[in-house]
């Protein structure tokens, strides 16, 4: 028997997992992260990272018997996520806070508190698979999260569990409902959690300085110089969006790329969206680290199909890669994260 300490963050998946621990004859205690203050602005009601997810954990962890803490990372997870997040669009960057959660607060900072409880794994319920000291991609494609999950020290992984990796979204429910959870017909989260009603922007205006480029009047402008335009700030866009830019014209425009020192925001055709090469940064290898020549798959977003690469370069914490195919819509601040098959190399934040 091995005690555990699973996060549950009040949805679902979190909670399959802590059932399928205790089914497992493990000793599991609960653990809830409360990531940020609940009283900044309306937050409507969401499956997770809310105070209604805290009660719904917690009648989770009473229905399996199991005790059930509420941790408060409301510091850590400001200046490590959101701090971050502004940072990031104030460089003209589209950053994913739930990588920077996982690499720094859930999993870091979870694993210290299972030190402290004697615990000698830790759980989640992520679609994703940590197997004999590597970390793989989902049973369930459509659900894989390995993505999100690449900024994680290799001494984590090795103290992984997740239990819900080998299953299906409607498998879980079904052993939610085998279980008599509370959360069994819970819908899904797909916001950013800090971010009230999807709309980031609010964010941003109420973190960065007044007057903030960011959020300042610029050009719009075509990949060959000329000026269609004026936006409303370039942190309001994000390489590959359609929607905001000037219309009439033959072909849909999209933005190509953005220039926070000019504050330009470049828009061109759909072939003007292909890569052919990636640059990493913050580089963080799960695996034994690839050298240059050796080849893997990368992909550029998380609903984007991997593509072939070979490594070209590596320097500290950054890596090129070239691609043998051509990937679409790379956006600086987002991840590439790369694969062998099922396995996770790897991954950086794409520079």
């Amino acid at each position: 028997m091995t005690r555990v300490l699973v996060a549950m963050s009040g949805g679902v998946d979190s909670s399959v997992a802590a059932a399928l621990l205790v089914e497992a004859g493990h000793e599991v205690i609960g653990a809830t992260m409360k990531l940020f203050c609940y009283g900044e602005g309306p937050v409507p009601d969401r499956p997770c990272c809310s105070l209604d997810s805290i009660m719904d954990a917690r009648a989770v962890a009473d229905r399996l018997g199991i005790p059930h803490y509420t941790l408060n990372f409301e510091d850590r997870f400001g200046r490590d996520v959101v701090r971050d997040f502004v940072d990031e669009y104030a460089r003209g960057r589209t950053p994913i806070p739930c990588v920077r959660c996982n690499s720094f607060t859930k999993f870091s900072d979870l694993l210290a508190h299972a030190d402290a409880l004697g615990c000698a794994a830790i759980a989640t319920g992520h679609y994703a698979r940590a197997e004999g000291g590597r970390l793989r991609r989902g049973r369930d494609r459509a659900k894989d999260q390995s993505y999100f999950l690449w900024g994680i020290r290799r001494d984590v992984v090795r103290r992984m569990l997740t239990p819900v990796g080998p299953l299906t979204k409607s498998e879980t429910r079904e052993a939610a409902r085998r279980h008599g959870l509370a959360t069994a017909e819970k819908p899904e989260s797909q916001e950013i959690c800090f971010v009230p009603d999807g709309d980031y922007v609010k964010v941003l205006e109420r973190h960065l300085p007044e007057g903030s480029a960011a959020l300042a009047p610029g050009p719009i402008v075509t990949t060959d110089g000329a000026t269609l335009g004026e936006h409303a700030g370039f942190a309001r866009f994000t390489v590959g969006q359609r929607k905001g830019l000037p219309g009439g014209r033959r072909r849909a425009l999209r933005v190509v790329a953005i220039h926070p020192e000019t504050r330009a925001v470049v828009v061109g055709d759909e072939a003007d969206l292909e890569a052919w090469s990636v640059e990493l940064e913050s580089v963080n290898w799960l695996a034994d680290p690839l050298a240059p020549g050796d080849r893997c798959e990368v992909q550029v977003r998380h609903r984007a199909a991997p593509v072939a690469a070979e490594l070209t370069a590596v320097t500290g914490d950054r890596a090129r890669l070239r691609l043998l195919e051509p990937a679409r819509a790379v956006a600086p601040g987002q991840s590439g994260v790369l694969y062998r098959g099922d396995d996770v190399l790897g991954g950086g934040v794409l520079a």
